[in-house]
């Protein structure tokens, strides 16, 4: 089709050099693919360049520890998402001796694989001819052909499916995803797109209709929860403790500070009261600093997040915290917020 053809022409004149598009190595592909869901490509590519320096082949990542893993996952937030990578490796190395999976129909039965990271793998490396729809092509293709259906309805993903496999007919699968994710990026934008660059503006329906900023269509999203951290600092000497976080929650496998969850804001008068304060601190405490409370967002859950500094003879948790020196505390994976402080304190 025309539309392909103009879109592809574009893509070559204007395409980002970025490392892994410099390669069909579907396990490359495949950590590039996952940390893009996670962060910005211009963020993305430290941490891609750091990840596969440590682990550059499926069986390095298989044999790593979890908690290597998760260190070099530190500050990308969805932390589900690394441990799903290992245990895959893992299953690759076991039940395929090692070898990547070579179709989409293989590809996404690998835990934590989507629709679109399936095809985005397959078509990439293996050239299958499988349309990859994230974000970005959903965008291009709502204002081409002005549709309204929500892209995350089931109706609305089934008639983009339809309208993606028609526009790749014929095309060169990797070129042709590469080209509309590309597109959708740098010339469809979210937001201000740069219409009066667009080599197809005259065949974009949206445009005609002056509906752009109107599409495409989501469906809200569920409420989101508010949660109220009060994490302790608490320092004896050289040692502070930390505890990993085991429950079925956020951050899960990650280490954390002595944890007081409210279901509202608390002040400090009646938080040094409650009896998980009494419990971990004891009653005989500095308290040094309350730094300002934060905000931490994810995908349905509003932090905040407030530190309290502490300062104690000794501790009074040591069964149920690890006491470590403080100088360790780099080789354990945090979540973000935590990075945050010990990045603060270090100042």
């Amino acid at each position: 089709m025309l539309v392909s053809k103009e879109i592809i022409s574009w893509y070559e004149k204007n395409k980002r050099d970025l490392p892994w598009r410099q390669t069909k190595n579907p396990y490359i592909i495949w950590i590039s693919e996952i940390l893009l869901q996670q962060t910005r490509v211009n963020q993305a590519i430290g941490y891609f360049n750091r990840f596969t320096t440590q682990f550059p082949d499926i069986k390095t990542l298989a044999n790593a520890e979890e908690k290597l893993v998760l260190k070099y996952w530190q500050g990308l937030g969805y932390y589900s998402r690394a441990r799903n990578l290992h245990y895959s490796a893992k299953y690759i190395m076991k039940e395929c001796s090692g070898i990547f999976p070579n179709s989409y129909d293989k590809i996404i039965k690998l835990k934590g694989v989507g629709e679109y990271t399936a095809a985005a793998i397959a078509s990439f490396a293996f050239g299958e001819r499988v349309p990859a729809i994230d974000g970005n092509v959903y965008r291009v293709l709502a204002r081409l052909f002005n549709e309204q259906l929500a892209i995350n309805s089931a109706n609305g993903k089934k008639v983009f499916k339809l309208i993606a496999e028609e526009l790749i007919k014929n095309q060169r699968a990797d070129q042709f995803n590469q080209a509309m994710i590309e597109f959708g990026a740098l010339l469809c934008k979210p937001a201000n797109p740069l219409c009066i660059q667009c080599p197809i503006v005259e065949m974009c329906l949206a445009h005609k209709n002056k509906t752009i900023a109107n599409l495409p269509v989501k469906n809200k999203l569920q409420k989101v929860k508010k949660r109220y951290f009060s994490y302790l600092y608490i320092r004896s000497g050289d040692k502070i403790l930390i505890k990993e976080r085991t429950e079925k929650d956020i951050w899960k496998g990650l280490y954390e500070f002595p944890l007081i969850e409210t279901t509202q804001e608390t002040e400090t008068k009646e938080l040094i009261l409650t009896k998980n304060w009494l419990d971990t601190v004891g009653e005989k405490f500095k308290l040094l600093k309350i730094l300002e409370p934060k905000t931490h967002r994810l995908s349905h859950q509003l932090l905040n997040v407030t530190f309290y500094i502490i300062e104690v003879d000794r501790f009074k948790a040591e069964s149920h915290y690890k006491k470590i020196n403080l100088g360790n505390l780099n080789e354990y994976p945090v979540p973000k917020v935590i990075e945050n402080l010990i990045n603060e304190l270090d100042d």
